[in-house]
């Protein structure tokens, strides 16, 4: 029996176990290798860290859960979830092992849509990324596009703003702003092009030229894009958590979810990319969750 099982591999499953190392409880973090930022080739923002591959962060985290004899990895992914009892879950995996316990913590992280257009993903993660704060201090100065079809373009084009003056909205034959918003961004200088593109140019990811539809041809050198995001199991929904508005996992301040004994960290609870330092903490913060109920579970 565990203590408590941590779904899902990235910094706020790996955060997470390593408080609950720490604090002396039996774990399990399964791991399906399938990270949201896989493409990514440097994580930004976490002080200390700055600049480091995912791969090389995944590295040097696991170095560090060594050293607690408590926690174990497990490299499976969990495809069923089913509450046996008030205190005790089931967790199978697509390997066929179960395993139960009394505690888990979903940290799987969030699938992601990109916009339709042809060799995106050749640039994605070398020229064209998600997050300003991850990535813009790359693309600072540089000719950008705020390639977005959802409500999300104008916010975007903002936020970048801060690294690059020299901005160009595209929505890829959607119209997703409003004329008030289209003049806002009009006298701040960014042009908006509501034109399907239809090609990038570049070379080795690194993005020079778009192609749209009709002819037109505009230079960038990169940029940022708004993606579609959805939970990444479907077990979520199966075991009944409450969502939020924008459709993460509804949490209280210690990660837990409507269902007693589920919490939840990362991005699958506020539905959005994060930088590791903040996914990191949401994990923190479960962690103490699951040991302080654990803690009075064991005084009644």
């Amino acid at each position: 029996m565990l203590d408590c099982a941590i779904i899902g591999g990235g910094p706020a499953g790996l955060n997470a176990a390593l408080v609950l190392g720490r604090a002396r409880r039996n774990i399990m973090l399964f791991d399906n290798g399938k990270p949201r930022n896989a493409v990514t080739q440097e994580s930004h923002g976490f002080i200390t860290r700055d600049g480091i591959s995912p791969s090389k962060f995944r590295e040097f985290a696991h170095e560090d859960l060594k050293k607690y004899p408590s926690i174990a990895i497990e490299d499976a992914e969990i495809v069923e979830i089913k509450r046996l009892s008030d205190t005790t879950f089931q967790l199978m995996a697509r390997n066929g092992n179960i395993h139960t316990t009394k505690k888990v913590i979903l940290a799987t992280g969030l699938k992601e849509t990109l916009p339709y257009v042809p060799d995106i993903h050749g640039y994605y993660g070398k020229s064209l990324f998600s997050c300003p704060y991850c990535d813009g201090w790359e693309l600072r100065d540089k000719p950008l596009i705020v390639l977005s079809e959802n409500k999300y373009a104008v916010h975007m084009a903002k936020t970048l703003s801060q690294w690059s003056k020299d901005l160009i909205v595209c929505t890829n034959g959607h119209s997703v702003i409003e004329e008030a918003e289209a003049q806002l961004l009009k006298k701040h200088g960014i042009r908006i092009i509501e034109e399907k593109i239809s090609q990038l140019h570049g070379n080795d990811g690194q993005l020079e030229q778009v192609t749209f539809a009709d002819g037109t041809n505009i230079e960038r050198s990169g940029g940022i894009v708004t993606t579609e995001l959805e939970q990444s199991h479907s077990f979520i929904s199966s075991l009944g958590c409450d969502s939020t508005q924008n459709g993460g996992i509804l949490v209280d301040d210690f990660g837990r979810t409507s269902v007693e004994g589920v919490y939840a960290a990362g991005e699958a609870s506020n539905n959005g990319p994060s930088q590791l330092i903040i996914a990191a903490a949401h994990g923190s913060r479960a962690a103490a969750g699951v040991n302080s109920d654990l803690t009075m579970e064991a005084f009644q």
